[in-house]
Order: structure tokens, then sequence, then C-alpha cells
């Protein structure tokens, strides 16, 4: 009998097989979850649905619709069809963010104001949102677990993230907030700040190979994570055996977020 049998729950926001939310659904599957997916909404061709398709269907998602998280009534639709479909969840994993790339280039001091509110309502006001409209429509059952995506840039400056730290940290200390106040109803609220990933959102990070030597050289296990890390870590938070784990960022980065100086060895390498 698998960890999640029995489970139901919520994914929103994979993009690709690439994603970082797709390495946790792959693991929630494993273990023997029932879910629903979201994808952002299409134009005229279903792009996006056909593109969510092709990872969900084959392991058997009970349902996918689009959601825009700056719409209200979207998120409220997600919300009526998880109702209809599962009674309850026992999860919703937010995998959610966005910056223009004008405003995430370029320093912070430069960024619009209209790209910052943007960045800022998609990357951390959507999970309010997604939270608060789950408890509106009593959906949440008495041991479930929301987990987002961070970054180690919304703790400390990470030349390169910008704008997008901001929005992180902004998420981050959502997640505290929301596990205060959905503590009561058993639910738990976390995130997963996980190293460098060869992901989409990636691709707009500049010097992103630099990052990755750096992390490899000098985190203690001198070595990057890989999908599976994080995956496996996803998959505890999300089920029972995290229970009594709320309101924190577990970094998944082999320690690199704990090192307040290079090693010995990595200086050493310097010198040539």
């Amino acid at each position: 009998m698998g960890l999640l049998e029995g489970k139901k729950g919520l994914i929103l926001g994979i993009a690709n097989q690439f994603s970082i939310a797709w390495a946790i659904t792959e693991k929630l599957h494993e273990q023997g979850a029932e879910m629903a997916f979201t994808h952002l909404p299409d134009g005229d061709r279903p792009k996006n649905e056909k593109k969510l398709r092709k990872l969900v269907d084959p392991i058997g998602a009970r349902f996918v619709m689009p959601c825009d998280v700056c719409d209200d009534a979207h998120i409220e639709a997600v919300m009526v069809k998880a109702k209809e479909e599962f009674g309850q969840i026992d999860f919703i994993l937010h995998s959610i963010a966005f910056a223009s790339p004008d405003d995430l280039t370029g320093p912070t001091y430069a960024a619009s104001r209209k790209g910052y509110l943007q960045a800022m309502e998609i990357s951390a006001y959507s999970l309010l949102a997604v939270a608060g409209a789950a408890k509106k429509k009593d959906i949440l059952s008495k041991h479930s677990s929301i987990l987002t995506l961070t970054y180690f840039g919304g703790e400390e400056i990470i030349p390169g993230y910008n704008l997008m730290g901001i929005c992180k940290a902004a998420l981050e200390c959502g997640v505290r907030y929301l596990a205060s106040e959905l503590g009561p109803d058993g639910c738990r609220v976390n995130a997963i700040s996980a190293g460098p990933l060869k992901t989409v959102s990636a691709q707009g990070v500049g010097d992103f190979d630099q990052m990755l030597a750096l992390y490899g050289a000098m985190s203690p296990m001198r070595d990057n994570i890989d999908m599976e890390d994080v995956g496996k870590s996803g998959l505890f938070l999300l089920s029972d055996l995290s229970s009594g784990i709320t309101g924190e960022v577990v970094h998944v980065d082999k320690g690199f977020s704990k090192m307040g100086a290079p090693p010995a060895d990595f200086l050493e390498s310097m010198k040539g």
C-alpha cells in the first residue's frame, strides 16, 4: 500500500516535464495519490493544456482545467470542481511564479511599478488566494498540507535573481502566516527552497551555469541536487510523515545555504 493511498490533491503550476512540480507529482503518484491539475489558460490553441495532459493523463488525472491566479473566479471554479470531484482534498502543491523579463533581468531599483505588482500578485499573493479559496469552500481535510516552492534568493542576495527574490521573501512570509491561521483546522503550510535546477524558470536567471558550479563546489556535500532529491522532499512534506512540521522553509540544496564562508578546498582551487 502506498504512502498516499486514498489521498487526494491539487497540483497548480506544472509547466513541463522539467518542472519541480512534476518531479514531486511523480513521487506522489508512485505512492498512490489521486490528483487534479491546473494550467495557465490558453488562447485560441490549447498549447498549455495539451502539454500538461501529455504528462498527467497517463497517471490518471481526475481533472485538468485552466486557472489564472490573477482571477478570483478562476480559483473559485477550481475549488468548486475539486469539491465536486473529491469532496475534500489532503494536499495542494503551489508552483506558480512569474516576472516579466524586462523587470527581472534589470536591477531591482529599475523594476516598473506595473511589473512589480504583477510579479508579486502571481508569485506571492496567489498562494494566499488559493489557500483562502480552499478554506472558504471547506475542502481541506483535517490532516491536510499545502506546499509551495521558493529559493534562497528570498533570504539572501543572489545576483541575477533580483525582483523574484523580493517576491520569494513575501511568499515565505505568507507561508508562516498561513501556517498560523490554518493550523487550528489541521492544515500545515510549508515551502521547499531548492538549489539550482535546470527548469524553465531558471532560464530567466543570469549566469545560471556559474551558479551550478558554485553550488557544487561550495555545498558541504560538494554536489548539486537533482529532481529526485526535491521530488522526495516534496513527497515527505505533503505526506503524514511530516505531520509535526509547519511554517517552515525546508532547504533542499545539499547544505549550501548553511555555509557562512567558502570551504578550504574551494579557496585553494581559486588560487590557480
